[in-house]
């Protein structure tokens, strides 16, 4: 895999932001199972929804987790839910999203730089 190269500024436009998984519930429509999350970043972003498929973790495993997400993306229709966000995680061995968090709690709305 060759690695594309791209300036500072472009990766400055990208905004990493911390928050936590308030509600999970089952994506009916989806065509792979995921679930449709709301995600509280705090008082400046509020409260965004995206469908992830990430059911490689429960949903009691979900509510109250903080995540890392993509808040500056456009908005996309993923199986009749308007994603807000992209939840980060990194890929295992066995296809399973592993997701991004900071390693202690910190306020929702907190930059990732």
């Amino acid at each position: 895999m060759t690695m594309k190269v791209i300036e500072f500024a472009d990766f400055s436009k990208i905004q990493l932001v911390v928050g936590t998984i308030e509600e999970v519930q089952i994506n009916q429509k989806a065509k792979k199972p995921a679930y449709v999350i709301k995600i509280d970043f705090g008082k400046k972003i509020g409260k965004k929804i995206s469908s992830a498929q990430i059911t490689n973790y429960t949903i009691e495993e979900l509510t109250n987790r903080q995540i890392i997400a993509v808040c500056n993306f456009e908005r996309k229709n993923i199986a009749g839910v308007e994603s807000e966000v992209l939840v980060l995680g990194a890929i295992n061995e066995t296809n399973n999203v592993i997701l991004l968090k900071p390693d202690i709690k910190v306020k929702n709305g907190s930059t990732i730089s």
